[in-house]
């Protein structure tokens, strides 16, 4: 009898476990009802107007022709080669914009908090200037008030007759595989393995022993060692071409196009401005009685901030350091309105005014900007939790 009554108050909603697993098998039925809704409004939409469904045109001849690849790219190629195309080039933008607005920020950022007034009102004003000019302005600038201004081909800026300047882009040198090509890539990751096994043995000798090691310049001579030994042996890994003004254009190497650089400069500088502030604010997250101990045992003040202060402003600057990745990358969708080949631009727009699929075009762009979003998020997620304090 006690149990039965037991059995009937477990399933009472009095009870707050019942309830909440109510409320939750209430919600995951309502948003199955609400997709399956969208889903058969939007299939029921497409049979009335004629459009067709599905992702067979993925396959199809893209027709078109492309400004920058960098993978092989012809205009024979199918609709999935632009959308790989397109996301190669997002991806180029992106990494590059992190990686320099990262540089860009910490510097700025720690010179907000030095000493030199000079210094630090000079990172105030580029800090409150930039973050303050929308990254769409800043792109229109860069692309239509510098880089499209300046001369054509036959008047660029040369430069040792190997980078040339113009309207055109930057045309630099250009590399191509060699015969020893694959063995410098073996030797190098050779290299890099002898130093992570190296670090890994100074580390430990000094915990055990307290002796030093000079880290740096020991994995700086593995790191050139090892590769010049291959390149000795195998010869040379890469072969170089140099940019040639054939006609009213260059010929040959590489060339940086207008749009891209635009892009790369405008999001990484409007990017580094919010970086500046993120890092100023977990340096003076960090007690100032880390930076007394510091100099109580004779460090300086730059081996303080490397080696005491940075370290630990980490914990706080890396949470938000990861929105503003974020942010940088979804942003680069803006590249479609100076004709950047981006994923957006070709993808979400020629490929979707071509083929009229658009459910299947916006579903496949949105689904890759997420799992590059999710990824992101991930390895910064990573990367927090190796930095995190472990409490003992």
């Amino acid at each position: 009898m006690q149990n039965q009554i037991g059995a009937r108050k477990g399933l009472s909603l009095s009870d707050p476990r019942v309830r909440a697993w109510l409320f939750q098998i209430l919600t995951v039925v309502a948003v199955i009802a609400l997709g399956w809704y969208l889903i058969h409004n939007t299939q029921t939409n497409m049979q009335h107007r004629g459009i067709t469904s599905g992702f067979d045109f993925l396959e199809r001849s893209a027709g078109f022709g492309i400004a920058q690849h960098l993978i092989d790219y012809t205009e024979a190629d199918s609709y999935a080669r632009v959308l790989l195309v397109g996301l190669l080039n997002t991806l180029l933008a992106s990494v590059i914009g992190i990686v320099i607005a990262t540089l860009l920020g910490f510097v700025v950022g720690v010179a907000r908090l030095s000493s030199n007034w000079v210094i630090s009102k000079l990172a105030t004003i580029y800090v409150e200037t930039f973050r303050n000019i929308p990254p769409l302005l800043q792109i229109l600038f860069w692309y239509f008030a510098v880089f499209t201004a300046l001369p054509g081909p036959r008047g660029s800026i040369n430069i040792e007759d190997l980078f040339f300047i113009s309207s055109r882009g930057v045309n630099m040198p250009g590399a191509s595989m060699a015969a020893g090509f694959w063995p410098f890539i073996v030797a190098l990751v050779l290299a890099v393995l002898a130093i992570v096994l190296m670090v890994r043995r100074a580390n430990k000798r000094f915990d055990e022993t307290g002796q030093p090691f000079h880290k740096f310049w020991a994995g700086l001579a593995l790191l050139l060692v090892i590769p010049t030994c291959s390149v000795l042996l195998f010869g040379n890994p890469l072969q170089w071409e140099v940019p040639q003004l054939k006609g009213f254009n260059f010929v040959g190497g590489w060339v940086l196009i207008p749009e891209f650089m635009a892009l790369t400069l405008a999001l990484s500088i409007y990017t580094a401005a919010f970086i500046a502030e993120i890092v100023r604010s977990g340096i003076k997250s960090v007690s100032h009685g880390q930076t007394e101990a510091a100099r109580s045992l004779g460090l300086r003040e730059g081996p303080t901030l490397r080696k005491v202060i940075i370290p630990q402003a980490l914990r706080v600057i890396i949470p938000p350091l990861t929105s503003q990745y974020l942010n940088l990358t979804k942003n680069s969708s803006l590249a479609a309105v100076i004709g950047y080949p981006e994923l957006v631009s070709l993808f979400a727009g020629t490929v979707l005014n071509q083929t009229g699929q658009s459910v299947e075009v916006m579903g496949i762009t949105m689904a890759v900007y997420l799992t590059i979003s999710i990824s992101i998020s991930l390895l910064m997620n990573w990367y927090n939790k190796r930095i995190a304090l472990i409490e003992r």
